[in-house]
């Protein structure tokens, strides 16, 4: 546990010190973005990696969180600092409302169920032309009052001022879910996500804890997209669409369902390499079906899974050498 808590330490350092060293500002575009969806990967973890419940509706929830921003700073005149935590509440929000109904379905219906709501969000952002803008978006999203004069401070521009708005923002998230996750109401999702009807022969309100997971995933979403709004300026209802929730499932499998780690290795793998091969255009594919076909093959609980599997295989034979040795 020390081991992997001064991993986490050591990365953040890493992460923190890139701005100073003057990098290009397409890289540290490609970092805010990567962190900006492991955020997003993070919150569908808690549902599908944790509670075992597929949600198909979470990019709809990382638009409204944009939205929400968006529409309160711009239309509003709010602070950037009260819009984001106020994007938060309503998602949260929303999610309880959602699973009110949705967790009376299970497994195929509960997915189903929740890619239909997922499109009805992109559906009510895209024809809500005098709140959202429809087709043409919101145009014009201000950076957060005091990113650039926080940037100019350490010397730099006002990108590596949004990096490190990301990159606080993830590390607040990766806490907040490395705390829950260790916690009785984690530890509870996880005896749900083994078996419903154990989990509550053993006293467990699975009902509650399902839509207290729902609220926390959603939020989750939410928190991320109240900085994409203010990083990218523009929203569209593209952000809302199934391919992007298509996209962060992707992510997450890549990296492993139920891990810590999984949900930003599998981020800063796939997007990395979406953008490395993005000359290719359509081509790229190629590439991806056989490493996906792979990783299935030889890695299906994620590339953190197959690490935390080789680990324990190691662990289990030195325990078997050291046995061997005392009674020699």
């Amino acid at each position: 546990m020390k081991r992997i808590s001064w991993g986490w330490a050591a990365l953040l350092v890493v992460a923190a010190l890139l701005p100073l060293l003057r990098p290009s500002g397409y890289l540290l575009d490609i970092g805010v973005n990567i962190m900006i969806f492991a955020m997003v990967a993070y919150g569908m973890n808690v549902l599908l990696g944790y509670t075992g419940q597929l949600p198909l509706a979470h990019a709809g929830f990382f638009a409204i969180g944009a939205y929400t921003v968006g529409i309160l700073t711009l239309k509003a005149g709010w602070s950037f600092w009260l819009a984001w935590p106020a994007a938060v509440l309503l998602c949260a929000a929303l999610g309880l409302l959602l699973g009110l109904v949705a967790f009376r379905t299970r497994g195929d219906v509960f997915a189903i169920f929740t890619l239909g709501v997922g499109v009805i969000i992109m559906l009510v952002i895209n024809k809500w032309d005098s709140l959202t803008g429809g087709n043409e978006g919101l145009n014009g999203v201000t950076p957060p009052a005091g990113l650039e004069a926080f940037a100019q401070a350490l010397g730099l521009k006002l990108s590596a001022g949004f990096y490190y708005l990301a990159l606080v923002s993830l590390v607040l998230t990766v806490v907040a879910v490395a705390r829950a996750r260790g916690s009785t109401f984690g530890l509870s999702l996880i005896a749900i996500r083994g078996g419903e009807d154990l989990a509550r022969s053993a006293g467990i309100n699975v009902y509650a804890h399902k839509l207290r997971a729902m609220m926390f995933s959603t939020a989750i979403a939410g928190f991320a997209g109240g900085v994409y709004a203010v990083y990218i300026g523009f929203l569209g209802s593209a952000a809302a669409s199934p391919a992007q929730t298509f996209t962060i499932l992707l992510y997450l499998l890549v990296g492993g369902l139920g891990t810590l780690a999984g949900p930003l290795l599998g981020t800063a793998l796939m997007y990395g390499l979406t953008q490395a091969l993005q000359g290719l255009e359509d081509y790229r594919f190629l590439i991806f079906g056989p490493l996906l076909v792979l990783l299935v093959m030889f890695a299906p609980q994620g590339l953190v899974g197959l690490w935390l599997r080789e680990r324990a295989k190691r662990a289990v034979r030195a325990q078997g050498r050291a046995q061997e040795v005392k009674r020699a």
